[in-house]
């Protein structure tokens, strides 16, 4: 395992025209359980003496030059080359010398060249001191190539920093000794942020302060992240930066920062990871073929760029956030501003825009001059080592100074030399200062990243649920249980911060920080969750608030300089000093030095540690600690064991998945890893798919009146866009070849390019099946045929989309609003030709078993209604259907009059359309209204049919399928029930017949609808034989109504849905009322006539008017007449309107009005007092009833609360 990670493309060889220059990089192996352990690589070229080895290296270069001619030679080119000769390829590639062609690295000959082998020194360390390792490692190599022996034996040092040098307690620091130098390495403190040594300045100056936010986001929302550089060390430097960097939270998936190339497959991994992967020098990067991008954050640390994935949301206050890492940044001299701006995909194969070019050489340039750091770039130590070394130069100088004449340059030069080395016997090194100035900026960096959680999720104990009643129910029951108040912590950020936080604590990482949380209270907490918890703590000393007043303003981090001061202490104050290393019991001729080679060091010494030292008492001491307690354990009962098994695997929580065993790479270990592969889809699928119904179902139940709500619409369009993610990755899984950025609509298109060709060949096209779920909704509306290549077609015709994986997750939304995506895959699946030409053996969409169960957890989501199509796709055109259906009575079907439709969702209004005569069918395009809430349906009355009859009118959606039914059951014209030439219909989305016992008991429940036929006629015509409501069953609807309104307001904004419909529907504030003002109304036979509530009202506004007139209401107290003057004026503007609405349509208007303008409680006691009451009222009526009227009155004023909004069409015409 740790050859293939010390030398990741194996061995390397040279020829004396090469780079053989040293090189540094590290690793991280990642075990099962999570701890990890570094590894710290010095690479040096050293001369090959066999010449066995130098004739094999001539003969393999003659064999690979034939091979390159073969495969330039495009009539024999083969499609596949040998393994091993590519990877001798790729060395001699690399090895391309920047000299004239005739020395090429190809033309290797071993009595002309001299060849030299890479090898490689490794540290391995429990704890990243990267600094250390690298001094120690630097000083071993420089004693090999000296031109004087070291001062004792290699072994001797090696053994040292084996046995001898111990690591430093937390919160101290440690002085060791290298061959040639002192090395000091230091700890943070219990308290303090855990260890991290690897410069982030550098990855800072590598990508920029917003490319590495960029990033740092895309890593919290565990995409994909794909690390690309020439360079080791600068992949790992990357990657270790950003996981510090998520403190206190951990990255949960595959971690690879350097990837060998014999784990290349690891790239097709359908789960989240973090990996990075070596480019060749100069390599483009439009060729690099990746399994799948949908979801993928590309990162090209060499040309300073990123790619980002299409959909994801920024952190919050991102801006200011940015400004306080730059601030810090400059503070240490580092320029913030290198890194080219972020790009989103945009097209398959789109390269980078900006020019490496131009940027490389600047970029390397300032991370080649460590001016920035503090120290001199290289060049200028050497140019005034030449000035100060030249007498000539040394005279003209003086003579210039004498003349008055400075040398700006020279006197920097010397300002920054005597700056850094004469201060003083005393004082550190340049590499001490530059240590402890990386060390200081490090922590720094890291504290305003801790300082944004902190603040973040100061409040987050509060929502942690913690229902076990111990450690083994928790352990046993934890999928099935909710640790997290997620609804409840996002109702309390900041509205900012939503779009981040919805997505972020559905993530793996945040979920195992709950669980470490809840764990904590039957064990020790998880090193990162005490510093966190301790943090959040002390903030609270300082900063007590409440967590409903919480703010979006940006806090700056407080402790930057106590976090500095506290590395500076350590380092300046050494605690402990290690034991000097020393000769060794080796025996005569053992350890000789030979310059330039490594020696063989002798194992026998190396294996066997120190026998008395006080870092081995220690040692000892622990041990047997260790053993003694092994011994109590062993005795416990079955109950730990299985306890501790429980534990485990609550750790590891799908861990196996996440880190790839590097130690055996048989065919065998390949098939069981893309097995657990498929076997973790497979589960993730199941999760995401039960967690989209038992929240859906959950807000349902509240709608029904259970319970309380636990999700909303931000959350809703997150799990959705989470469930898309997984299908892009299933569909990505085990593909043969890649082909465009979305997997899952490339096979869509393989789909709909066969299914048309089959069409051509045969007339009867195979998609024509009826529409089940639409076709026995209404005998009049036509079917809606189910096809998939169709709803490719509505996709592809959007133009708003502009990428392949925009398309593809625009598809999955449409099909899981029309409830057809388990359909539509089952069928796109059906084709084996097309899966097995696209997949390979292993992949997951070629799993029988797994792919049924796969598609019946996605079938179970038909059983909730989505609209997650209609409500993000805002504003594209739409085709929608109209269809009119009169009662069928005698002449009445149809009319002679122009009519007119206006149909109205919660987004916007189609405006008025006049319909064709004697036609009832009609379509038109328009954009997206959203769901449907009401139809004006009305027309001008000419003709001699002008009197129209009509049943209802049916509204569809052609793209999605849903059809809303808006029911009317009244007449239309002038002399007719209550005369009115327009209708405002309030509408139900349509259920399916069929679909009953299909799971719709637990659909989402209908909207309400205008109020029926039998409802007005019982109502309004006194003939009507219906069973009227009683005095009880009118007092509770009113108050329903107003209930209902009021939860309306206290819903989210953009989740609230129509206003209208809680106010005209069914069951709505008007039919309330229409019933309070109808019940005892006198017997018909007085008036010969039907008689309505606008009747009333406008007998009770003359007598006002008249009263007002004679002087009558003079005497009243001024606020009830002000009170009679806007009841007037409101009646008296209803009735001067154009629009021909009916009597009950000005009664509506007048009650949506007087709801508005909080009038309706100041207008009752007026017409309660009018002396009309008792020609029109019965003595048992409502209205005449004092303890009746008040109750309403206190109803009504608590809608004074709210800001009651009408839809601009409810009140056209109206001007008050």
């Amino acid at each position: 395992m740790q050859p293939q990670l010390c030398m990741p493309k194996g061995l390397s060889f040279r020829t004396q025209a090469d780079q053989r220059d040293p090189q540094f990089h590290s690793f991280i192996i990642t075990k099962e359980d999570g701890s990890r352990t570094y590894g710290f690589v010095h690479t040096f070229y050293e001369e090959v003496t066999s010449p066995q080895i130098c004739s094999a290296m001539q003969t393999l270069h003659l064999m690979h030059n034939a091979q390159s001619a073969t495969a330039n030679n495009p009539s024999s080119a083969s499609s596949s080359s040998s393994s091993s000769m590519d990877s001798l390829a790729s060395s001699l590639d690399e090895a391309e010398p920047p000299t004239s062609s005739s020395q090429r690295a190809g033309s290797y000959d071993s009595s002309r060249d001299t060849l030299y082998v890479s090898k490689a020194m490794c540290l391995i360390t429990p704890m990243p001191f990267m600094h250390a390792c690298r001094r120690f490692l630097l000083q071993l190599h420089r004693a090999v190539t000296s031109a004087t022996a070291p001062p004792l034996p290699l072994e001797s040092y090696v053994h040292n920093i084996l046995y001898e040098v111990p690591l430093p307690a937390p919160g101290r620091s440690l002085k060791f000794h290298g061959v040639y130098e002192p090395i000091v390495c230091q700890r943070p403190g219990l308290g303090e942020l855990q260890l991290a040594d690897f410069p982030l300045a550098e990855a800072f100056s590598l990508l920029g302060v917003e490319n590495l936010v960029q990033v740092f986001t895309c890593t919290l929302l565990e995409m994909q992240i794909l690390l690309y550089s020439h360079d080791y060390q600068r992949l790992m430097t990357v990657a270790e930066g950003i996981t510090t960097l998520l403190f206190p939270f951990q990255w949960q998936h595959v971690y690879v920062p350097i990837l060998p190339a014999s784990l290349l497959y690891f790239l097709d991994a359908p789960v989240p990871y973090l990996m990075g992967l070596q480019s060749k020098e100069g390599a483009d990067r439009s060729k690099l073929e990746l399994p799948q991008e949908a979801n993928l954050c590309f990162v090209d640390i060499d040309n300073h760029y990123i790619e980002l994935p299409e959909d994801f949301p920024q952190f919050p206050n991102k801006a200011e956030f940015i400004q306080e890492l730059s601030e810090v940044l400059l503070s240490f001299n580092v320029s913030a501003n290198t890194g080219a701006p972020p790009r989103t995909r945009t097209s398959p194969g789109s390269a980078p825009c900006t020019p490496a070019r131009e940027r490389r050489p600047v970029a390397l340039r300032q991370l080649e001059d460590d001016g920035r750091n503090g120290n001199l770039a290289g060049e200028d130590l050497a140019l005034l080592q030449l000035l100060q070394g030249n007498p000539t130069l040394e005279r003209l100088q003086a003579l210039t100074k004498r003349t008055g004449v400075t040398v700006a340059r020279v006197d920097a030069l010397r300002a920054g030399v005597s700056a850094q080395g004469s201060q003083g016997p005393g004082a550190r090194t340049a590499a001490e200062e530059e240590e402890l100035r990386n060390a200081k900026l490090n922590v720094q960096l890291r504290e305003v990243f801790a300082s944004r959680f902190t603040t973040m999720f100061a409040d987050y104990e509060a929502f942690v649920i913690q229902s076990a009643p111990d450690l083994e129910s928790w352990l046993t029951n934890r999928e099935q249980m909710h640790n997290f108040d997620k609804a409840s912590f996002l109702s309390d950020q900041p509205e900012p911060y939503l779009p981040f936080l919805s997505h972020f604590i559905e993530t793996q990482m945040f979920a195992t920080f709950v669980d470490n949380k809840i764990m904590s209270q039957w064990e020790e907490k998880e090193p990162l969750l005490r510093v966190f918890d301790g943090r959040i703590d002390k903030a609270r000393l300082y900063n007590v608030r409440a967590p409903s007043l919480r703010s979006s303003s940006y806090q700056r981090c407080s402790i930057l300089k106590e976090s500095a001061q506290a590395i500076e202490q350590r380092l300046m104050k050494i605690d402990h000093t290690a034991i000097h290393p020393h000769l060794l019991d080796m025996k005569i001729g053992q350890g000789k030095y030979e310059q330039g080679f490594f020696p063989k060091l002798q194992a026998d010494v190396l294996n066997t540690g120190p026998t008395s030292n006080k870092w081995s008492h220690r040692t000892a001491t622990a041990q047997r600690r260790k053993d003694r307690h092994r011994q109590q354990t062993e005795h416990l009962g079955l109950d730990n064991d299985l306890k501790e098994k429980y534990m485990q695997e609550a750790r590891s929580l799908g861990k196996n998945l996440r880190q790839p065993k590097l130690s055996d790479l048989s065919p065998a270990v390949i098939a069981q890893t893309n097995w657990k592969f498929v076997e973790g889809l497979l589960k993730e699928c199941r999760t995401k798919t039960k967690r989209m119904l038992v929240e859906k179902m959950g807000r349902e139940a509240v709608e029904l009146g259970h319970g309380e709500a636990n999700i909303n619409g931000l959350e809703e369009n997150t799990l959705i866009a989470s469930l898309c993610d997984l299908l892009e990755r299933i569909w990505s899984h085990g593909l043969q070849v890649k082909q465009g950025k979305s997997a899952l609509w490339s096979h869509l298109l393989h789909y709909q390019t066969r299914e048309e060709k089959l069409q051509q060949q045969a007339e009867s096209p195979v998609s024509n099946v009826p529409e089940r779920r639409k076709s026995d909704c209404c005998l009049a509306m036509p079917s809606l045929r189910v096809s998939l290549t169709q709803d490719m077609r509505h996709i592809q015709s959007m133009s708003e989309i502009k990428t392949d994986v925009g398309r593809a997750r625009a598809w999955i939304r449409l099909s899981l609003e029309k409830k057809l995506l388990s359909q539509h895959l089952k069928q796109l699946l059906s084709r084996h030709a097309v899966t097995r030409k696209l997949y390979k053996r292993y992949a997951f969409l070629r799993s029988d078993e797994e792919k049924e169960q796969f598609l019946f957890h996605l079938l179970s989501l038909n059983t909730v209604d989505y609209f997650c199509f209609t409500s993000v796709f805002t504003t594209i055109m739409i085709p929608y259907r109209v269809i009119i259906i009169p009662i069928k009575k005698l002449s009445n079907a149809m009319t002679t009059s122009n009519p007119w439709v206006c149909v109205s969702g919660e987004l916007r209004d189609s405006g008025v359309m006049q319909i064709p005569k004697n036609v009832l069918e009609m379509t038109f395009d328009c954009q997206n209204l959203g769901k449907l809430t009401m139809v004006q349906l009305g027309h001008d009355n000419a003709g001699l049919l002008a009197k129209w009859l009509v049943d209802c009118v049916m509204v569809r959606n052609e793209i999605t399928g849903h059809t809303y039914r808006f029911p009317c059951g009244r007449w239309l014209g002038k002399g007719v029930d209550d005369g009115s030439l327009e209708r405002v219909l309030i509408g139900e989305l349509a259920v399916p017949s069929g679909e009953e016992d299909s799971g719709r008991g637990c659909s989402t429940p209908p909207l309400q609808r205008s109020p029926s036929q039998a409802r007005r006629i019982s109502i309004t015509s006194l003939s009507g034989r219906g069973s009227k409501p009683t005095s009880a069953q009118i007092q509770e609807a009113i108050g329903e109504a107003v209930i209902n309104i009021i939860k309306h307001f206290h819903k989210p904004e953009k989740e609230r849905g129509s206003l209208t419909v809680l106010l005209c529907g069914e069951n709505s504030l008007v039919a309330a009322l229409e019933q309070f003002f109808h019940f005892g109304f006198k017997a018909a036979r007085l008036f010969q006539k039907t008689v309505f509530v606008w009747d009333f009202v406008e007998k009770a506004v003359a007598y006002m008017e008249s009263a007002d007139q004679m002087g009558d209401l003079q005497e009243t107290v001024e606020p009830l007449g002000m009170t009679c003057q806007s009841l007037c004026r409101y009646v008296n503007a209803i009735n001067s309107t154009s629009r021909n609405i009916g009597k009950d349509g000005k009664f509506q208007l007048l009650v949506c009005l007087g709801a508005r303008d909080r009038l309706l409680p100041q207008w009752l006691p007026l017409l309660v007092e009018c002396p009309v009451i008792p020609r029109m009222y019965e003595d048992t009526a409502l209205l005449r009833d004092r303890a009746s009227v008040n109750a309403l009155i206190g109803v009504l004023e608590t809608l004074h609360d709210f800001p009651v909004t009408l839809e601009a069409s409810l009140v056209k015409g109206i001007d008050l």
